[in-house]
């Protein structure tokens, strides 16, 4: 009779917060096309969070804003993730600003 018991425990069937998608991509997304990898999206395209998806957005150029992460890992918890800077280009605070400046915002530099 242990078995009735346990057949009715655990039962209950939990929401999934975001849904695999039932596609299955036969092409290279283009830009706001649902992604789970970069490699899901065209050249020049990386997949990024976008609210509680993911979507391809395009590799940042030459002086774009860009996400420095200083922790390993904190890339995950941003909302509205951005790509990478393009090949050839870093991650850096922007030259001009003096050393008070407190946004210390970071652009895509030549390396």
């Amino acid at each position: 009779h242990g078995a009735t018991e346990l057949d009715e425990i655990g039962t209950e069937v939990l929401p999934r917060r975001t849904p695999a998608p039932a596609w299955v991509p036969t092409a290279k997304g283009e830009e706001g096309d649902f992604c789970l990898r970069s490699s899901d999206c065209a050249a020049g395209l990386c997949c990024a969070r976008h609210f509680w998806s993911k979507i391809c957005k395009p590799v940042l150029r030459e002086g774009q804003v860009c996400t420095r992460h200083r922790r390993k890992g904190t890339h995950g918890l941003e909302i509205f993730q951005r790509c990478q800077c393009a090949e050839g280009l870093a991650c850096r605070l922007q030259r001009e600003q003096g050393p008070a400046d407190p946004s210390r915002l970071h652009t895509c530099q030549r390396h």
